[in-house]
């Protein structure tokens, strides 16, 4: 996860930016790409509101690598 800057809640990216065509997430962060497009215009609340999100898809990931229609990554979502 990026670190904060000027006390803005840090953005989940990991420098892992490839887009899963199937579900339309990041295989490194899970955001969709407007959300990735529009983090650095929004507020603390519209970033936790993305982050809030993100717990459900990773456990939609996670099921998904599980089943084999996910590739493993080293995102939020993937194995330790």
């Amino acid at each position: 996860m990026a670190a904060p800057r000027d006390g803005l809640v840090a953005s989940p990216c990991i420098s892992l930016c490839r887009m899963h065509a199937p579900t339309g997430w990041c295989e490194g962060c899970l955001r969709t790409i407007t959300e990735i497009a529009a983090w650095g215009r929004l507020d603390d609340d519209g970033r936790r509101v993305v982050l809030q999100d993100l717990g459900p898809r990773r456990v939609t990931w996670q099921a998904m690598q599980a089943a084999g229609t996910a590739p493993p990554s080293t995102g939020p979502g993937g194995s330790p």
